[in-house]
């Protein structure tokens, strides 16, 4: 099908993102709901903690009209081709444009985005769209953003709508220019207040800007807004690659990156940091890993440089480097999981005291090359770190047969 200007499915048409997508249409996928009920201790427990309770892939990549709910803990399950992949890169996508990121740099690669087989419209035109719900003091709060892909890559419409109002609604008028004409709710002497916003960034984390707050709709608009903007901004992804994280490293900033290469430069720094947790990742790293397990610590080799160690007892000591794929990658989710936004490579928001923060982690192949005791123990540490409210977890699985008698977990099972 074409994703032209015409089309429901374009990102140029008019209204520019469906306000709504039915949760019956979810074919292919098709998505476990999440309980109603909140249990003590979750984030939904805390609503003056922004937190994305859902997905909307409407037209990306290999989905099609599909809409999934976000627990505090979700496990997106599936075989290979099935969408597991695609549905954390349009969410770490949301969040780097949350963020103000500039689309280019978000979508480095936006072809791949496209709905499979579809075709250019007249003008050559093709695109995708994506969006989430944020809940918090505002209550749910919906956003909508449709991508053109080719020819150029912009942003070509976006919605932001709480309580079946539309608060923020971005439209292409003149494909010449690089702006989109805005128009946002002002509820005072003029409904409405348009103005040009640009094309590369989300027009929603722009809004703080752009708006005065004179009016009840404007203060209405602000909050919505940074409502969404924090729920969105404090993600972390990652997907540990143990074939980086066995040499040594110089010792830096002690932030983690994505692929965990420096975890000894990170163990260098926390180690000292705070005792209490540090105890606890000794405590999961003794239980993940193959023999006796005293301490997990950093050891310095001169020139400036670290390398990861166990400590095994009786002056007795394990590189990293001697390590399986398994043990790094369950230590380094675990340190992931047990640390805070302080200790890895993300970009909160500092104008949010840290309590009203929350923490996503999205983990791509989460279960990859963990065997069973590992990735269930994993799973309950999530779990724990994860009622507490101060973190989220979305992760990609093969298969989550093994984690249904684990409580708190909502599993996405999806097919090609």
């Amino acid at each position: 099908m074409a994703v032209s200007p015409q089309s429901p499915q374009s990102p140029q048409s008019a209204p520019p993102c469906e306000p709504r997508v039915p949760p019956q249409a979810q074919s292919p996928q098709a998505a476990l709901p999440r309980p109603s009920s909140a249990s003590p201790g979750s984030p939904e427990s805390f609503p003056g903690r922004p937190h994305l309770t859902e997905l909307r892939l409407s037209a990306f990549a290999t989905h099609r009209g599909a809409g999934f709910p976000l627990g505090p803990l979700t496990l997106f399950a599936g075989p290979s081709g099935c969408g597991k992949t695609s549905a954390l890169r349009a969410y770490e996508a949301l969040a780097r444009l949350g963020g103000g990121g500039e689309v280019g740099e978000v979508f480095p690669d936006p072809v791949a985005c496209v709905p499979d087989r579809a075709r250019p419209d007249a003008q050559r035109r093709r695109g995708f769209r994506i969006g989430c719900t944020a809940d918090g003091p505002e209550g749910p709060v919906r956003l909508d953003v449709a991508v053109q892909a080719e020819p150029e890559l912009r942003i070509v419409g976006e919605r932001l709508t709480s309580g079946g109002l539309v608060l923020l609604e971005t439209a292409l008028r003149d494909p010449t220019r690089r702006s989109v004409q805005a128009a946002w709710h002002t509820a005072g002497s003029s409904p409405v207040t348009r103005a040009p916003l640009p094309d590369d960034r989300l027009g929603t984390a722009l809004l703080p800007l752009r708006v005065a707050g004179k009016t009840d709709g404007q203060r209405q608009v602000l909050a919505a807004a940074e409502q969404m903007v924090v729920a969105l901004r404090s993600v972390f992804a990652c997907d540990p690659a143990p074939e980086r994280m066995r040499a040594p490293v110089p010792i830096g900033d002690g932030r983690l990156l994505r692929d965990c290469a420096n975890l000894a430069d990170v163990l260098w720094r926390t180690r000292s940091e705070c005792g209490r947790r540090h105890a606890q990742l000794v405590t999961a790293v003794r239980t993940g890993c193959a023999g006796a397990v005293a301490d997990v610590l950093a050891e310095p080799l001169g020139d400036g440089l670290v390398r990861a160690v166990l400590d095994r007892g009786d002056r007795a000591r394990t590189g990293f480097e001697r390590l399986g794929d398994g043990e790094l990658r369950y230590a380094a989710l675990a340190l992931v999981l047990l640390t805070g936004p302080g200790v890895l490579e993300v970009d909160p928001p500092g104008e949010v005291p840290a309590a009203m923060q929350t923490l996503t982690v999205l983990a791509d192949g989460l279960d990859r090359a963990l065997d069973v005791r590992q990735r269930a123990e994993l799973l309950r540490l999530a779990a724990r770190m994860c009622e507490r409210g101060h973190i989220r977890l979305v992760g990609a699985v093969s298969d989550a047969s093994w984690a249904d008698r684990i409580e708190g977990v909502t599993v996405v099972h999806l097919v090609p």
